[in-house]
């Protein structure tokens, strides 16, 4: 089956999902709409698109106007079935939570468009669980973006068990139209790619600074001369958020059952504290006001 897209439904308007948001309508001129469970997330995910596209005109990316139209084309909504409504794909960014994920699955099956492709920008959660939930699983896969979208040019596109050749096509042809490069991850496996490689290394850097090894500026610093990282990775942890990484090793010691993925006490205990990073204003940086891009 043919399909096309007119509209895009991002489900999630915070970190990753107000990013993927803005590509989709800035670069890929598609309608998109951006939802969340509460207002106030909403809100907030519209005011970080704003804010990105004032990025962008400042450093003359793009025009006033075409910030006008970009923005013109995301309607903000805590509504699931107007979100879904006329969406031929659906790209899930939710909390890294399976359980919070299926329950949503369970939901986005029930209203969206029958021949919708559902999308999910996880970072480690299997696509075929996911997919399980759904009446369609063949037309359920991976569609992971960087952080942020805006600027990252990989997505990762990552089969299930059941997903379709033709999905697969499907969302690799519009990840292009959103200007993005694609690779894919032939196998279901956790942390897909990227996270399978890079994880391990962000964790073993906390274990570091909780050894007192070194301080975590020095740590960053020494990675990124050492191995030409542009961002060291207690520094990336704090852009990602040390929840969603703290996440991912809890993926991994489930699904390898190996405990080398067993995360650092220090990641743990700093999650259960708040101090997540950039989004929370504090991690191992100090961010200022919550969601600050520079370190004080």
């Amino acid at each position: 089956m043919q399909r096309s897209v007119g509209k895009i439904a991002v489900l999630g308007a915070g970190l990753m999902g107000h990013g993927i948001a803005q590509v989709a309508s800035q670069v890929g001129g598609y309608e998109v709409s951006l939802l969340d469970v509460k207002q106030e997330f909403v809100d907030r995910g519209i005011e970080m698109v704003r804010g990105s596209l004032s990025k962008f005109v400042e450093k003359g990316k793009i025009t006033q106007e075409e910030a006008e139209s970009a923005l013109s084309r995301i309607t903000p909504t805590t509504d699931l079935g107007k979100a879904l409504e006329g969406s031929k794909l659906v790209i899930e960014a939710a909390s890294e939570e399976p359980n919070l994920k299926l329950d949503l699955y369970r939901k986005v099956t029930e209203a969206a468009p029958a021949d919708a492709v559902i999308a999910s920008n996880t970072s480690s959660i299997s696509i075929t669980l996911l997919a399980s939930v759904t009446r369609h699983p063949e037309s359920v896969c991976g569609m992971h973006f960087f952080n942020p979208p805006q600027l990252m040019p990989l997505v990762e596109v990552i089969k299930g068990k059941r997903t379709s050749e033709e999905t697969v096509a499907f969302v690799r042809e519009v990840s292009s139209k959103m200007g993005k490069e694609t690779v894919l991850c032939k196998k279901d496996s956790p942390g897909f790619i990227v996270n399978r490689i890079l994880v391990p290394a962000l964790n073993e850097a906390v274990f570091l600074a909780q050894e007192g090894v070194a301080d975590p500026a020095d740590i960053d610093k020494a990675v990124k001369l050492g191995l030409n990282w542009p961002m060291g990775p207690l520094q990336l942890l704090d852009y990602v958020g040390l929840d969603t990484t703290y996440n991912i090793t809890q993926v991994f010691m489930e699904e390898f059952q190996d405990s080398k993925y067993r995360p650092s006490p220090m990641l743990r205990e700093m999650v259960r504290a708040g101090l997540l990073g950039r989004k929370s204003g504090k991690g191992f940086y100090e961010w200022g006001a919550p969601g600050s891009t520079k370190t004080k």
